[in-house]
C-alpha cells in the first residue's frame, strides 16, 4: 500500500525544504507527478491505520503553516496470484 501526499505551501509558513526535512524523518519520500510524497506501507493497512498515520502527518506539520491532503492505495500486483489471468 502507499499514501499519497500533497502539501500547499504558504509564505507564511516554514520553508518547503523544512517541511520536507520533517515528513521525510517519518517515512515520506519525496515524489514528482501528481502528489509531492510518497509512503510506502510494509503491509495492508487498515483505515484505522490510515487515519492514525494523518493524524501523525497532522502533528508533524502542525503550527508550519500548511495544508495538505492524503489518498492512501494499493500498489497493483506485479504478478497475478494462483488460479489469476
Amino acid at each position: 500500500m502507499r499514501t499519497y501526499l500533497t502539501v500547499m505551501f504558504s509564505t507564511e509558513g516554514n520553508l518547503p525544504s523544512e517541511i520536507a526535512d520533517r515528513l521525510q524523518m517519518i517515512g515520506f519520500k519525496p515524489c514528482t507527478g501528481n502528489y509531492d510524497f510518497v509512503y510506502h506501507w510494509d503491509k495492508n493497512a487498515s483505515l484505522e491505520d490510515t487515519i492514525y498515520f494523518a493524524d501523525k502527518v497532522h502533528e508533524v506539520l502542525k503550527d508550519m503553516g500548511v495544508m495538505f491532503s492524503t489518498e492512501t492505495d494499493e500498489m497493483p500486483k506485479l504478478v497475478p496470484e494462483d488460479g489469476e489471468f
